[in-house]
């Protein structure tokens, strides 16, 4: 029988590694967020096909619910509803050159699923050094 603090582990790893089962692509799009009460243009600095990196001196509260806008180079723009999984806070002493916030996609539709899948493999493509 495991214990909580086991279990709460699991879930942690579990979480972790569920993060990184895409590959992730370093980008320097324009975002908009947009929550409940809250305005946020900022900046994405890695996209994966489960979520992005936005880079922010202001993150939000991890479980807040957003509308990011974005727009890939040579591509049509996304209107997509995602939550905020993590938060890598500024630090006091300046230690975090990457403070900011990692965005979850939720209630993706099929179609924009198949976009944005289709805008990373020509990421993943135009980087490929073969």
């Amino acid at each position: 029988m495991s214990s909580k603090n086991d279990r709460a582990a699991e879930a942690v790893d579990e979480s972790v590694a569920e993060r990184r089962t895409f590959d992730r692509f370093d980008v320097e799009w324009a975002v908009d967020c947009v929550a409940s009460d809250t305005f946020l243009f900022a900046s994405i600095t890695n996209i994966s096909a489960m979520g992005i990196f936005v880079r922010t001196v202001e993150p939000l509260k991890t479980g807040t619910r957003l509308l990011l806008t974005f727009s890939p180079p040579g591509a049509q723009g996304f209107k997509l509803e995602g939550t905020v999984a993590w938060v890598n806070d500024v630090r006091p002493d300046g230690d975090n050159p990457n403070p900011g916030m990692g965005i979850r996609f939720i209630n993706l539709k099929l179609e924009e699923r198949e976009r944005l899948v289709e805008v990373i493999r020509t990421i993943a493509y135009l980087r490929d050094p073969n």
